[in-house]
């Protein structure tokens, strides 16, 4: 009869320390949240990025709309995207001829790598 009331208070005893255990936790992993959160971005930032999107898109419409040198060395330039198709639709009018120039021009765009240097070890 005697223990009963020790039994109260170990499981009260123990209630507690859990409890106490969830709230040092929960403290710990709020605090770790607050040291570890990453500066949030400022107005500055936001434009310069702003900035860069604008400056890229103009860059693409540019490169899609006007004709340029991609290789002057190699003659490969770059077209319109409406003079190309009329450019390959007249082209593939005959299909073997349009096949075998357009295997020159990929030879002539990206040559062979040279054949490797023979090895001392083989």
């Amino acid at each position: 009869m005697n223990s009963e009331p020790f039994r109260e208070r170990t499981g009260l005893a123990y209630a507690l320390a859990i409890l106490g255990s969830f709230l040092i936790v929960a403290a710990l992993v709020w605090a770790m949240h607050k040291y570890t959160e990453p500066a949030p971005l400022g107005a500055n930032r936001a434009a310069e990025r702003a900035r860069a999107l604008g400056e890229m898109r103009a860059a693409e419409a540019d490169a899609l709309n006007n004709v340029g040198w991609i290789d002057q060395g190699k003659g490969i330039v770059r077209l319109r995207i409406e003079d190309a198709m009329k450019l390959v639709e007249r082209s593939w009018q005959n299909a073997p001829a349009a096949r075998s120039n357009l295997l020159e021009r990929v030879a002539k765009a990206y040559p062979p790598p040279p054949k490797p240097a023979p090895s001392p070890f083989e």
